[in-house]
């Protein structure tokens, strides 16, 4: 019986390679679940995961010769799924880098319109804000990475309770408690600023 039930998966193997469709469909239907959720614990999004698990299968097809064994099969689609989230991991990494990048030179250019338009001075300008980065980085740690994602990332609360791992009131506590904090730290920089604007004109 054991002799059958191999022979049977040799030669549904052996189908495969020829370009049997019906053997690749009993080879999707077995892994395609297992391979969605290995993809899931690298990106942590369904959708994402199913379509990286998609292309590997496509992969497979296209590679199904070179694939030597019955147990390839599943190494070939977990290595494929394994370097495609990679790659997207490190994809997104090096875009919201870039979002990042360019939200806090609109953030620094329009407070420079901001002040501009007061009179302020380039001095005034870099004391302020030298004051706001150090204001940030005195911020507890969770706190500041809240404060981050959510005012330079411009990110949904529910996208940064996911990313950390909390609930979405500690993310809407560590929002309101960033803020207070800073406010505190710049009231009174601000209100010699506008007295000292005041006094100018």
């Amino acid at each position: 019986m054991e002799k059958e039930l191999i022979s049977s998966a040799d030669f549904r193997f052996l189908q495969f390679k020829e370009g049997d469709r019906r053997a690749f469909e009993y080879y999707f239907k077995e892994y395609y679940n297992s391979i969605v959720g290995f993809s899931i614990q690298f990106i942590g999004d369904q959708d994402k995961a199913r379509s990286v698990a998609q292309d590997a299968f496509i992969k497979l097809w296209e590679n199904r010769k070179k694939v030597q064994k019955t147990n390839g099969i599943q190494a070939f689609l977990y290595r494929s799924v394994k370097t495609d989230c990679l790659n997207l991991l490190r994809h997104n990494k090096v875009v919201r880098k870039y979002k990042s990048r360019k939200l806090q030179e609109r953030e620094s250019n329009l407070h420079a319109e901001i002040l501009n338009s007061m009179n302020f001075d380039s001095v005034t300008f870099s004391e302020l804000e030298s004051l706001i980065e150090k204001s940030i980085a005195e911020l507890p740690d969770k706190c500041k990475q809240v404060f981050v994602k959510k005012r330079f990332e411009n990110k949904k609360n529910r996208e940064i309770a996911e990313e950390l791992g909390i609930t979405i009131k500690a993310v809407e506590a560590n929002i309101t408690r960033a803020t207070k904090f800073l406010k505190l730290r710049l009231v009174n920089y601000v209100i010699t600023i506008l007295i000292y604007t005041f006094l100018r004109f």
